[in-house]
């Protein structure tokens, strides 16, 4: 994720909530759980067939029109909060009791994920604000509330009536919501098959997404129906790529990169599938921080021995704290992180190429383990290797700045290219977002995509052919975007990227259209290059947090499953886990944030828990106390779910 400078988090203190640490939260304290929606008027039909109460005209196209030909008739079957039944939620007894005890004033967006799902429900039915968005939240109150049933019939209503409903994401750029109600359809009538339903031709894609504009959008809308299904109708059927043909391979030797004749892509290694199961992994002990240089990024984990026995401490001298109890039993044995995340399932490691990494590290790690790496250059993204300064900022139409970059990629490719245990080589991370910083205000400055994207990726397009000319492996090469921001400029200016990577945090439903969205415009693979979820909320107990995590990262992973070479889009190559361990310097240096504890204060709102980052919370391991830092893991809940997810890869 986006490395925070100080500047931000003093910025950041204006928006949040204060600097609370861990250690003001009792682990033990047992909090509600989100209360249920007592509804008035539940609706004469548990799914609506909007064709019986009104016309729909011009589906699949930007001329898509639903008219309502029964308004009696759509507001019975629809019940209170379901578009266009509002009225009846004033009839509510529970409603006037609580607008009596005067439960629902304040704040609008203070009524979103917090565990009283009742008043949220109310709060966001009755309150003034763009339709669809004020749908979208009275659906996520019901889904909050674990009333499916209704959920998925509020949020089909979004896609019927407020097709081309936007709203404002954090970063002020646009949030197109019904896109978001249909993967929510789908993830609920998915994961609760007892509904007995799914939703079927829904698609509303968006001409122009591509940008922070939304002048230049156009929307091309089908709604989609509900329909009855079973079971069976929710197995992937894979096509049989044998049979289909390949249509071309990129690489030699040890890595390739196959597209099918029917555009599905797959990654071989050894001339075997390979499904990409990575981890981003950079232990850092408690108390250092790259921020203020406590962290040698020249010399980091990859060489760290705290202990001085000759030994790295993370990979190999990682123990297991099973009770919990931040003390090193008897019974809890050295183990390794190398070992843990082998166990896991996973199978590749994302790293980048800086001067002095441990190659013997690597090398173990490949023979023992059998590890692959992504072997990564930032290109400039916090100045790295171009030679700006922080607040200037790299320059991609800057000769000097082009120079020094092309000479720190040629230097990794002539590195690592000989190494077995490269996988592929990746460019950038996230670059397209331009600063580091909160929108609208002058902050420190990264790299300047954002002044003109053309330039970033035609350089990223040169640096691509370098790579092609100077690996005798031919090796894919893939950029690390963020999301799909300027994707359409990436595509017509770097034609000679293998693979599109992007970092994306779109919650727990998966990520959506993105395979779609990108085969079809760029016609390329996909890897998700980050994603995760923080183990952090306000709202709920530890443990309860853990479960939300874990089912964060399991519908990431079954998102790309559905989307792998035979099945979907097909061009699903698997994803990066953001993150193995805590972090605990991410939320610093200013004083008010102590880098010895581990801070509970979000950083940038999102699809997350209770809908905020806490940047310092993602690990799939946490640390405890924090105490023993380079070695002490406590395994969450999330380990357990990969684990299980890939056991089926490990056979």
């Amino acid at each position: 994720m986006l490395k925070k400078t100080w500047i931000i988090f003093l910025l950041m203190t204006l928006i949040t909530s204060g600097t609370t640490s861990l250690h003001a939260v009792s682990k033990k304290e047992k909090k509600p759980v989100h209360t249920q929606i007592n509804i008035f008027t539940p609706g004469t039909d548990d799914f609506i067939d909007y064709a019986k109460y009104g016309v729909f005209e011009n589906l699949g196209t930007d001329k898509y029109k639903y008219t309502i030909k029964d308004h009696v008739g759509l507001k019975e079957a629809s019940g209170e909060g379901v578009f266009p039944n509002v009225a009846d939620i004033y009839k509510s007894p529970d409603f006037k009791k609580l607008k009596r005890e005067k439960k629902l004033e304040g704040d609008k967006w203070a009524f979103v994920n917090t565990l009283d799902s009742q008043a949220n429900y109310y709060k966001w039915a009755t309150a003034q604000e763009e339709p669809g968005v004020k749908q979208y939240y009275t659906a996520l109150a019901l889904e909050q509330s674990g009333d499916y049933k209704r959920a998925v019939k509020a949020y089909h209503a979004i896609t019927v009536f407020f097709p081309k409903s936007t709203g404002v994401t954090f970063w002020k750029t646009p949030w197109y919501v019904a896109p978001v109600a249909i993967e929510k359809i789908k993830y609920l009538t998915r994961e609760h098959k007892e509904l007995g339903v799914k939703l079927v031709d829904a698609d509303i894609d968006i001409i122009g997404k591509y940008d922070d504009e939304k002048s230049n959008d156009v929307f091309i809308i089908n709604p989609g129906k509900i329909v009855p299904a079973t079971s069976e109708d929710w197995i992937l059927k894979k096509a049989d790529l044998e049979s289909i043909g390949v249509k071309k391979v990129t690489g030699k030797e040890k890595v390739k990169l196959v597209e099918y004749n029917n555009n599905h892509f797959q990654l071989m290694v050894d001339d075997k599938p390979y499904i990409m199961r990575a981890i981003a992994y950079s232990p850092t002990p408690v108390g250092l921080s790259p921020d203020n240089g406590s962290v040698n990024v020249s010399k980091d984990w990859s060489w760290m021995d705290y202990n001085k026995n000759k030994k790295i401490d993370g990979p190999y001298e990682a123990w297991v704290d099973e009770n919990k109890n931040n003390k090193k039993d008897r019974k809890e044995k050295v183990i390794g992180d190398f070992q843990l995340m082998k166990d896991m399932g996973i199978n590749t490691i994302r790293i980048y190429n800086f001067p002095e990494l441990n190659k013997e590290l690597l090398k173990d790690g490949y023979e023992k383990y059998d590890f692959m790496y992504m072997i990564g250059n930032f290109l400039g993204m916090y100045g790295f290797h171009s030679g700006a300064e922080w607040f200037e900022g790299t320059d991609y139409t800057n000769p000097k700045h082009r120079e020094n970059m092309l000479n720190s990629v040629r230097e990794m490719v002539e590195e690592y290219k000989n190494e077995p245990y490269v996988l592929m080589w990746v460019l950038g991370n996230e670059n397209n977002y331009g600063t580091v910083g909160v929108p609208g205000v002058s902050a420190g400055t990264s790299c300047n995509v954002r002044k003109d994207p053309a330039a970033y990726y035609k350089f990223i397009n040169e640096c691509a052919k370098l790579i092609k000319e100077l690996d005798p492996q031919q090796r894919p090469v893939a950029i690390c975007n963020g999301d799909l921001l300027f994707m359409d400029i990436c595509a017509q200016n770097a034609p000679d990227l293998d693979i599109y990577g992007a970092n994306a945090y779109r919650g727990k439903e998966g990520f959506g259209t993105l395979w779609r969205d990108v085969l079809k415009l760029y016609g390329k693979p996909v890897i998700i290059t980050e994603y995760g979820c923080p183990a952090y909320s306000k709202y709920i107990t530890f443990e309860n947090n853990e479960t939300e995590q874990a089912e964060y990262h399991r519908g990431s992973w079954l998102s790309m499953e559905e989307n792998f070479a035979g099945y979907g889009s097909g061009n699903a190559l698997g994803g990066v886990i953001f993150e193995w361990t805590d972090e605990w310097w991410k939320a610093g240096p200013p004083p008010e944030f102590d880098q010895h504890k581990q801070d509970i204060i979000g950083q940038w709102m999102g699809p997350f828990i209770d809908g905020w980052s806490y940047e310092e919370w993602f690990g799939l391991c946490s640390i405890g106390d924090g105490k023993h830092g380079p070695f002490k893991r406590q395994l969450r809940k999330s380990y357990f779910t990969y684990k299980e997810l890939w056991e089926k890869y490990r056979k």
